[in-house]
């Protein structure tokens, strides 16, 4: 289990990093007016999302094996649990599985468009409410400590 929580603790520096360049990258793109490329653009946004999901399944492999998870929920109930706890037991995993529904929507609608401001549009809009999301609900506390 060490190992699992150690993966998804120092994937997560990589996950957010790549998605800071993602987005970055396609506002950069929007506003520059830039082509999309499918060499720099696409990969990037590609391995973002890609990063993204594997964080994903290491986090709900963590939730069902981790006593921070669900069984903080069996144990305490919803009722008992504090703040520090729910955030790792309930609004962490809820709230970056709407990041990764977000992100993976910015990625399946960029595909649709053949013009370059929309692709990067979307992927700046998709990908930026989901790394805000995942921003939001990170336990700082346990970084930092």
């Amino acid at each position: 289990m060490e190992i699992i929580k150690n993966l998804h603790s120092y994937l997560a520096y990589v996950v957010l990093a790549v998605l800071i360049i993602a987005v970055v990258n396609a506002i950069a793109g929007w506003l520059g007016k830039k082509d999309f490329t499918m060499h720099k653009d696409l990969r990037i946004s590609l391995f973002a999302l890609i990063l993204s999901h594997i964080q994903l399944l290491v986090g709900l492999v963590l939730y069902f094996v981790s006593a921070n998870g669900l069984k903080a929920i069996q144990t305490l109930g919803m009722g008992g649990l504090n703040a520090p706890a729910r955030l790792l037991a309930v609004e962490h995993p809820f709230i970056n599985i709407i990041a990764l529904v977000l992100i993976t929507i910015g990625w399946s609608r960029h595909k649709k468009f053949m013009e370059s401001d929309r692709k990067f549009k979307t992927i700046s809009i998709f990908y930026g409410l989901g790394l805000l999301l995942i921003l939001s609900r990170i336990p700082w506390n346990q970084w930092f400590a």
